[in-house]
This record gives structure tokens, C-alpha cells and sequence, in this order.
């Protein structure tokens, strides 16, 4: 299993139609191939902050979400909305050594 990690800073005004173009992406995403779990949540000190953290259940699952017709469609809606490019960060757990 991995998590993908998105941080996205959208810019001021945009908050409810970046919740639901958000809600949007996860509903597609909830289809796809080996996608777990996945949240949307925002910063406490800074409501431009915006994470979203997802299970897959592998990289090649993951890559094959973003690389998507669909998702670049989505993002083509959510892409207007941020002050800079989103950050994605994959991450996996460690292979345990004996």
C-alpha cells in the first residue's frame, strides 16, 4: 500500500467551488483501480492549505489515476482555482530488514 500526498493552495474566494470540484475528483477516483481510502482537509492556521491524502494499493495504481483522461479533466476545473502547482508526494512504507 501507498499514500499519495496533494497539497494545493487555491486562491482567496474559491473555497466552496474548490470543495466541490475536490468532492468531484474523489468520487472518480473512488472507481479506480486499487484506490483505498482517500480525505480532503485544509489547514487550521491557513484556509488556502488544502491536503488530500489517499491510499492506493500501488504506485503503478496511483500513476495510472493521475495519468487519466478523467482526472486531467477534473484538474482542468481545480487548475484555475491555485496560486501554484500542486505537490505530490508518494510515500511507502519501508521493506523491513531481518
Amino acid at each position: 500500500m501507498i499514500s499519495v500526498i496533494i497539497e494545493r493552495h487555491i486562491a482567496d474566494d474559491f473555497a466552496s467551488y474548490y470543495e466541490k470540484v475536490c468532492q468531484e475528483i474523489l468520487s472518480f477516483a473512488t472507481d479506480e483501480n486499487g484506490f483505498i481510502s482517500g480525505e480532503s482537509l485544509h489547514n487550521a492556521y491557513d484556509d488556502n492549505h488544502r491536503v488530500v491524502i489517499a491510499q492506493y494499493r500501488s504506485i503503478q495504481d496511483w500513476q495510472q489515476w493521475h495519468s487519466s483522461e478523467q482526472r486531467k479533466e477534473i484538474m482542468s476545473k481545480l487548475i484555475p482555482m491555485l496560486q501554484c502547482d500542486e505537490k505530490i508526494t508518494v510515500l511507502q512504507h519501508n521493506s523491513s530488514s531481518s
